[in-house]
Parts: C-alpha cells; sequence; structure tokens
C-alpha cells in the first residue's frame, strides 16, 4: 500500500510515543528466564515484540496478553531450567533483536532450536552472533558459512566468554550475556564502543550478578557470574526515543511547530539523536526528569527553529542508529553539509540505509551521495513533493512522512503499511499533530 501526503501545517500538540521497542523486548526475554510472575505495562505490540513472544510460547512460557489492551504483557513462565524443546521452527519475521537474542538464550539450552525470518532477515548477517556462541561451546549452524538464517543452535555446557566484541552491537552484547547466565563460569565482554545497555540494567535489577566498568575511550567492560537464581520483575516500558526521534525532527523543520512528547526514555546510550540535533540548533527541551525501572525519563519539548549542517561520527553513530535516516531528513532542511560516517552498519538493517536513504532524498531533490560507511547531504534548497519507497524498512517510512511534512507539492510514500515493526500508531499520531487527517495523510490501495 501507498499514503498520499501533502506539507503539513505547524504540527503541535502532546503526545505519548510507543513503548521502546528494544526494552519490550527484553522485558519478554529476560523474565521468561525467571520462574514466576511478572506484569509488563507500557509494552510495545509491534509485529517485532509479538514475535519474540511467540517464538518464546514454543519454549512453554505463557503470556496474558489481549490484543484489545495490547500495551499490557503478564509472562507466566516455568524458568528457563523448565522449558521444553520447541516442536517448529521459531519464526521471527523481520526482528533482528528476536533472531540474536534468541540465539544466546538457546545456546544456553540443551534443547535444539532453529531460528528463522522472512527475506530481508535471512539476508543480515548472523555470524557475529554465531561465532563468539561457538567458542563458548554452543553447536552453530547456518547458511553461506554460518553467516545466515535460518540457524540452527544446540546448546548445553558452556565455557565462559573472554573477550572482545567485533563489532559495536547491542544485539550482539546481550545474546553473549544471555548465553553467558549458563555457562560454567564468570564471562568478560569488552564493547569497542557505548551500546545500549537495556540488558544489563534489567537483568541486574532481577537478581543477575552482572558489573559494567567503564573502560579508556567510552568502552567499557560487561562481567557475568552465573548462577544468581533470577525473580522475574514488574516493570512499566518507558517510551521509545527511536519513535519520538521522528518527532523532534518534525517538531524541528515544520515551521511553528511545538510538540511536546510524554514519558521518552532518555538512556543515554540512546539519547544520541538528541545531542546530534541540539549540535545542529536544534530548540529541544526535557522535565520531569525521573526513574522507571532502572531507565531514565523524561518529557521532552521541541519547538522548530533554523538548523545548521553536522558532522555524525563516532559514538554519535552507535547512539543514534536507528535514528540517522530521519536525521538525514533534518540535515536536508539544514543549511550547510552534513556528514555521516563510520555507520556502514546502516548497510545491513532492514534494507540498505544507506541506499535508501540516499535515494529518498534524491526523489526530494536533495543533494546527497552515499559512500561505504555513511553519506554527505548538501542542505537548505526547498524539498519537492515526491513518490518515496520505503522498500518495506519502517524507519525509510516514517522518515520519509517527516520529509513529506515540509516538501513542496503531494508526496507518496510506498510500502506505508511497514510502520506496524516499531510504531503500529504512526499514521494516528501524524495526524493528531497536524489536527488535519483527511488531509495531511490519505492511505491508498
Amino acid at each position: 500500500m501507498s499514503r498520499r501526503l501533502h506539507s503539513a501545517s505547524p504540527l503541535r500538540g502532546s503526545i505519548v510515543v510507543p513503548g521502546d521497542k528494544s526494552i519490550s523486548h527484553r522485558a519478554l526475554l529476560c523474565n521468561a528466564l525467571a520462574p514466576g510472575q511478572a506484569r509488563i505495562d507500557g509494552f510495545l505490540p509491534s509485529e517485532d515484540c509479538l514475535r519474540t513472544m511467540d517464538c518464546l510460547r514454543a519454549y512453554g512460557v505463557g503470556f496474558d496478553y489481549d490484543p484489545a489492551s495490547p500495551t499490557t504483557v503478564v509472562v507466566r513462565s516455568p524458568g528457563r531450567d523448565a522449558f521444553t524443546a520447541p516442536d517448529r521452527v521459531l519464526d521471527c519475521g523481520n526482528s533482528g533483536t528476536s533472531m540474536r537474542l534468541l540465539a544466546g538464550l538457546a545456546a544456553g539450552l540443551d534443547l535444539p532450536t532453529t531460528l528463522d525470518g522472512d527475506e530481508s532477515l535471512r539476508s543480515r548477517p548472523m555470524d557475529r552472533v554465531l561465532q563468539p556462541l561457538a567458542a563458548m561451546g554452543a553447536t552453530v549452524k547456518g547458511r553461506d558459512g554460518d553467516r545466515l538464517a535460518p540457524l540452527h543452535i544446540s546448546g548445553g555446557r558452556l565455557t565462559p566468554f573472554r573477550g572482545a566484541l567485533q563489532v559495536a552491537s547491542a544485539q550482539v552484547k546481550s545474546a553473549i550475556i544471555l548465553a553467558a547466565l549458563a555457562a560454567d563460569g564468570p564471562s568478560s565482554i569488552e564493547e569497542i564502543a557505548p551500546t545500549r545497555d537495556h540488558t544489563e540494567i534489567l537483568l541486574r535489577a532481577m537478581g543477575a550478578r552482572l558489573q559494567r566498568t567503564p573502560l579508556d575511550g567510552g568502552r567499557s567492560r560487561i562481567e557475568i557470574e552465573p548462577g544468581a537464581p533470577l525473580h522475574p520483575i514488574d516493570l512499566t516500558v518507558p517510551g521509545d526515543i527511536s519513535a519520538a526521534a521522528f518527532w523532534l525532527v518534525a517538531g524541528s523543520i515544520v515551521p511553528d511547530s511545538e510538540i511536546r512528547l510524554l514519558g521518552v526514555g532518555v538512556n543515554p546510550t540512546r539519547a544520541g539523536v538528541i545531542d546530534i540535533l541540539t549540535a545542529m540548533g536544534a530548540d529541544i527541551t526535557s522535565d520531569h526528569l525521573r526513574t522507571v525501572g532502572g531507565e531514565p525519563v523524561a518529557d521532552l519539548l521541541v519547538r522548530a527553529t533554523d538548523l545548521h549542517a553536522t558532522t555524525i561520527d563516532g559514538d554519535l553513530v552507535t547512539r543514534a542508529i536507528d535514528e540517522l535516516p530521519v536525521l538525514a531528513v533534518a540535515a536536508a532542511v539544514a543549511q550547510g553539509r552534513t556528514e555521516v560516517r563510520d555507520a556502514a552498519e546502516l548497510r545491513v538493517k532492514e534494507s540498505d540505509r544507506v541506499a535508501s536513504t540516499v535515494a529518498m532524498l534524491r526523489a526530494l531533490g536533495v543533494a546527497a551521495d552515499a559512500c561505504d560507511d555513511g553519506f554527505t547531504i548538501d542542505g537548505g534548497a526547498p524539498l519537492q513533493g515526491a513518490r518515496m519507497e520505503s522498500r518495506g524498512d519502517h524507519r525509510l517510512a516514517m522518515a520519509a512522512a517527516v520529509a513529506a511534512c515540509v516538501a513542496g507539492g503531494p508526496s507518496e510514500v510506498v510500502g506505508d503499511e511497514s510502520v506496524i515493526v516499531s510504531y503500529p500508531h504512526f499514521w494516528r499520531d501524524l495526524d493528531v499533530l497536524t489536527q488535519a487527517p483527511t488531509q495531511t495523510a490519505q492511505a491508498l490501495a
């Protein structure tokens, strides 16, 4: 399907963005490890998170989940030691988080597991997870030299992991942590760059013996000592800063806009989008800072202002990797040349986000060029309405919608249904903020 969009009048209002996708996955997975019951409020009922829930059911984990009240889930688990062998292939759909974290879980079980996904997920690299799990003693097998799904994993008695990660990836780190909980001794993981630490925060709150030590250059060491009994934990999932990013950019670039985003998670390992926009001159303020389930949360207020170009590289990329497509839209409006470097990871997301982002910008009349690890954008010229392909990538579809809000003339987003992966109510929230649903976003067959 596609959606016809027009440039927007000022975006104004207050919204609550969906629950954090990364934390929603981990709330299911980590609570499944502990025997007992846990209630999750603020859960993100996206396609990706529901895939994780369905895969855990195959191990014997129960869930009280009503689609009529989709943001509340009760996890009822027998505990990892009482899991049963899956009697089917675990279908992760389009969810790389599901596949990589479940691979770590499966490595610690003496239960043969097969993980598979859709065509897009089957093309994404999994060797970065399989290699460290194999080094710990798990039996792993995949396609193309054990690099691609479907993945066949047989775990059991694991040796500790001790070493440095080869990529800056929270998914890889989390997979190793989950496996390390079942190892026969302490593990030590050294990060080469800071990545989101939601897994560590949640497991520590559940009773795991896990310590994070800062090192030079923004690196850190995570030490895990297995054997501590885990207890289930009730939690409220904060709003997803990756979802908030679309409104932070839209509120910055659509003239006269003012948007308040309530209850957004502002974990420093995820808040790169705020730092980047602030460096570009954005007017973003935060208040009502509090801690929810160990995670920092705040209300964010963004007002439209003129932006200028910046350079995005190093750990800023790691802390804003999922937000780079919509940040590219901000760069297209900003005065000057923005450069994105050190972002080769974009090439292996749900789409090749270097190529797809540049294609989107060029369709809008923006001077943009791709390179191996990022792109350059010459901003400041008016955007023209365009037909933009999402390529089945939820973040591209939403970034294109933000661009359409400031483009001259009508635009069309092809593949608008892909937003269900991470932000099922995105189009509704766009209508709320523009207060012009019939003129701003019209679905086309």
